[in-house]
């Protein structure tokens, strides 16, 4: 396993050199957004119409941030389950998303779609949200700021922790991690 520190946004041949397991720190432009907005973008997605940040090589974190205390950009920023965002993510995929940062197991259609293009699940971790703040140097909501913390927003962020959980080719910590443990059981 190595450590990678990587300008976002994250393109496809960086993607591609990444392996499950592998920690990151990325420094650059992502977006927040959960199940709510993901529901948006695919809402406008039907309707013909543009999304509102650019979707290529970009990288999503599943997270809704706090009301941001005196001196931080944020409020505490953990990662919630990718799961909620699995019916979305194969079609963002498809458009040119290339980084995805959460928490938990993603869908077979989820894994499919990361292989066919080429793109990276990243874990963060949970119950490390006001930690993850400091990392955060700048937040502004681009959409649906009636959403509240699940609005979409951009992050400016420096030197973020993440984990490889499933790199670009399918293999997933989850199961390698899973069957590293039970063989050292034997």
């Amino acid at each position: 396993m190595s450590n990678y520190d990587i300008t976002l946004p994250l393109t496809r041949e960086v993607a591609a050199q990444l392996r499950a397991g592998d920690s990151v720190r990325l420094t650059g432009t992502l977006y927040s957004a959960r199940d709510a907005a993901h529901k948006r973008l695919n809402e406008l997605l039907d309707a013909g119409l543009p999304l509102p940040i650019p979707i290529e090589n970009a990288t999503i974190y599943y997270a809704g941030p706090t009301p941001a205390p005196e001196g931080y950009a944020v409020g505490a920023i953990g990662p919630t389950t990718s799961g909620r965002m699995d019916a979305y993510a194969p079609r963002l995929i498809a458009l040119g998303l290339c980084g995805m940062i959460g928490k938990g197991e993603r869908d077979a259609l989820v894994v499919r779609a990361i292989r066919k293009h080429g793109a990276v699940y990243f874990g963060a971790i949970g119950g490390a949200g006001a930690l993850l703040a400091e990392h955060v140097e700048d937040a502004d909501i681009v959409a649906f700021p009636e959403l509240g913390a699940e609005a979409l927003r951009r992050l400016t962020v420096r030197d973020f922790p993440a984990v490889v959980v499933i790199d670009s080719t399918g293999m997933s910590l989850y199961e390698s991690g899973r069957a590293e443990y039970l063989k050292s059981l034997k």
